[in-house]
């Protein structure tokens, strides 16, 4: 029995960095109690003429005409703080903050943490139709690196505590602790890992603790369908792959629409208020769609529209939405989408007599939000988390999961990854444990090793191990009793040869009091460890011992022994039998 392995790695940093995560957490609250609260001043500022932090809709403005050049305006001003400030405030923050954690060893600059809240206050303040969440994502990442940077860890605990302070803002905003660690491990983390998920859970729980004491704590869309039967099955798969399609689509036109910016004979400075016109003619015929759009949100899902409205609508809504946020402007996407997807559920819910009116935009919500996210999960999760319907999670689980093998099938890309791919940069976002972390050093050595005795003469080490019949490029030197002294090869013997005496022993090549420096493998090492020391020190073959302190030799490993497991991994995934 392997006494030795554990079902999970030990790291003995877990509780330094959850306990950084958890003060992240409670500081991402008050971000995001910022945040929201700029929001609201600008919209005030911008519609209504006050100096006031009241939540109000920017549809009630009676502005007029003049409603067309609010979002103009504002765009301009995050033109300006983009181009002078920081160019990374720009877009939605999600692949944003993807790009950083893969490419950028999560290190964020505290312009990011200042600027994007600012930004995005600015640009949904004026009309923009964009949620808080993207900003807040990216903010609160940007809060989590800053700290991190504070502090001499690893990229690798950097990055955890970027992606605690991702996930949570988001918990702040919506109050759906669950749904932001599931967020985090389909979308920011690429690993599953307890060094990783401990801390995020620990920031998400003090956020959602933490945020009664500055916000609403109550659900966002409360909201409460009946039981469902076996006729609502063939009704979640049409609802599936209809939002599936839907995000597919929105996909396609948003990347269509940034591609034609690029081609503008203008500064990208510029964009944003060039398709802010757009916001402000759309605004102007359906105010409603206009910044966030929880309102509107609250009664899609409550059915208090009617069929015309919801159309018209979300048809305005989806044409500024893709403009704007394809205009470079910054805000976030999970509202609009949140938004379009429920607004297909009402339709379909229209053409359903009989069915519950409530449940279909409900359901749509969460598929469409798959589909674009690529995360299931977190869709399902997250609709639960804002309505509090536990009973609608079979239909969610099942329209969320067919709108995400519909956009995998159809999609390269998603939203979030689109861009960064744009970039020349690659994401690979299917998870599984790597077959070098499942193999032991001692399932893949060789245990029938050719050592060279230390006492031999150098003379006869080279005739012997190093002639014309020599096998191996480098050899394990051993003692008496087994002890490994060191590797090897044959251009170290031949520079001993030119100082040393041929009759000297082997062993006078190596430092006896120097174990400490000597590269070896222990049996009981995972393949994923050892082929990251070869890789960092360049090494090609390791002699494997049974410990550090009596270095006694049972094995010899190199690098193509690290190839074994992945033979196994093809095998399991190629090779059909009955």
């Amino acid at each position: 029995m392997r006494h030795h392995q554990r079902d999970f790695a030990v790291d003995n940093r877990l509780f330094f960095t959850a306990a950084i995560a958890a003060v992240i957490g409670a500081i991402c609250t008050v971000a995001a109690f910022i945040l929201l609260n700029l929001i609201h001043f600008f919209t005030n500022l911008f519609f209504f003429q006050t100096f006031s932090f009241v939540d109000k809709s920017p549809a009630g403005n009676t502005l007029g005409l003049w409603s067309i050049a609010i979002p103009v305006i504002g765009a301009l001003i995050v033109g300006l703080i983009a181009r002078f400030g920081s160019e990374k405030i720009r877009g939605h923050g999600i692949p944003e903050a993807i790009e950083t954690i893969s490419f950028g060893q999560s290190r964020m600059s505290a312009k990011v943490a200042v600027l994007k809240p600012l930004a995005s206050g600015i640009a949904i303040g004026s009309g923009g139709p964009f949620g808080a969440e993207g900003p807040i994502i990216m903010t609160g990442g940007a809060i989590g690196s800053l700290i991190a940077q504070r502090f001499s860890i690893s990229a690798a605990e950097r990055k955890t505590l970027l992606v605690a302070g991702a996930a949570a803002g988001m918990t702040a905003v919506f109050g759906t602790p669950v749904a932001a660690v599931l967020l985090a491990v389909e979308l920011l983390l690429f690993e599953l890992r307890p060094r990783s998920l401990l801390p995020v859970i620990f920031a998400c729980a003090v956020a959602a603790f933490t945020r009664p004491l500055l916000m609403d704590g109550g659900r966002l869309f409360p909201l409460h369908t009946g039981s469902v039967g076996l006729s609502v099955l063939g009704i979640c798969l049409v609802a599936g792959i209809l939002s599936g399609g839907l995000a597919s689509l929105m996909s396609i036109v948003l990347y269509k629409v940034e591609d034609s910016f690029h081609k503008l004979p203008v500064h990208w400075m510029w964009w944003p208020a060039i398709g802010a016109v757009a916001v402000g003619i759309g605004g102007y015929l359906q105010p409603r769609a206009l910044g966030v759009g929880y309102d509107v949100i609250a009664d899609l899902l409550n059915h208090r529209m009617l069929a015309s409205a919801v159309i018209s609508l979300l048809v305005v809504k989806a044409i500024i939405w893709v403009i704007a946020l394809g205009s470079g402007t910054s805000g976030g996407v999970l509202a609009p989408l949140l938004m379009l997807g429920a607004g297909l559920g009402t339709i379909i819910s229209m053409l359903i007599p009989g069915s519950d009116p409530v449940l279909w935009p409900l359901v749509c919500m969460a598929a469409v939000l798959a589909g674009v996210l690529g995360a299931p999960l977190t869709a399902a999760i997250f609709a639960v988390g804002l309505t509090g319907d536990f009973d609608a999670m079979l239909p969610l689980l099942l329209a969320t999961g067919v709108s995400y093998g519909f956009t995998v099938l159809l999609m390269r890309r998603s939203i979030m990854t689109e861009k960064i791919a744009r970039r020349g940069l690659h994401i690979y976002r299917e998870y599984g444990v790597d077959p070098l972390e499942r193999a032991f050093v001692e399932d893949v050595m060789t245990t029938d090793v050719s050592a060279i005795p230390a006492a031999l003469p150098l003379q006869e080490v080279l005739s012997q191990y190093f002639g014309m019949n020599q096998q191996f490029r480098a050899m394990p030197v051993v003692t008496e009793d087994g002890a490994v002294l060191g590797m090897l090869d044959r251009g170290t013997l031949q520079k001993a040869l030119q100082s040393a005496s041929v009759s000297d022993g082997v062993a006078s090549l190596f430092d006896h009091n120097g174990h400490n420096t000597l590269h070896v493998a222990k049996a009981t090492e995972t393949c994923q460890t050892l082929a990251r020391r070869m890789a960092a020190f360049h090494l090609e073959r390791l002699p494997v011992v049974s410990d550090i302190k009596t270095m006694r030799l049972v094995g010899i490993i190199s690098r193509s022994d690290l190839v074994k497991p992945a033979r196994i991994s093809y095998q399991e995934e190629h090779i059909r039998e009955r």
